[in-house]
């Protein structure tokens, strides 16, 4: 049972009340897949730029393509945060 506004959930092993001080998961700017996203996106910009059309071929990687490959990062960058803070609470104790 316990105090009112007292959960189960908020008592380490031996009984006693802990204080939740953070959520469980980083802000996006500290965890390592927004450097990684960061990272790929600046990777697919150079990449449509080297890429060019030389004697005799044709631009294969134009920057309409470079822009799909980027929307599709973005994309998945926000389900894996969405996913990281699907099972996270920010919890408020009031004070």
């Amino acid at each position: 049972m316990g105090t009112p506004g007292h959960r189960a959930s908020d008592t380490d092993v031996s009984g006693h009340g802990t204080r939740r001080l953070s959520t469980e998961t980083k802000s996006a700017l500290k965890t390592t897949e927004f450097f990684v996203y960061i990272a790929a996106v600046v990777a697919v910009l150079i990449a449509s730029m080297v890429v060019g059309t030389e004697e005799g071929h044709r631009d294969y990687f134009r920057a309409d393509t470079a822009w799909l490959y980027i929307v599709i990062l973005t994309v998945g960058y926000m389900i894996s945060r969405g996913l990281a803070k699907s099972g996270s609470r920010d919890h408020y104790d009031g004070s």
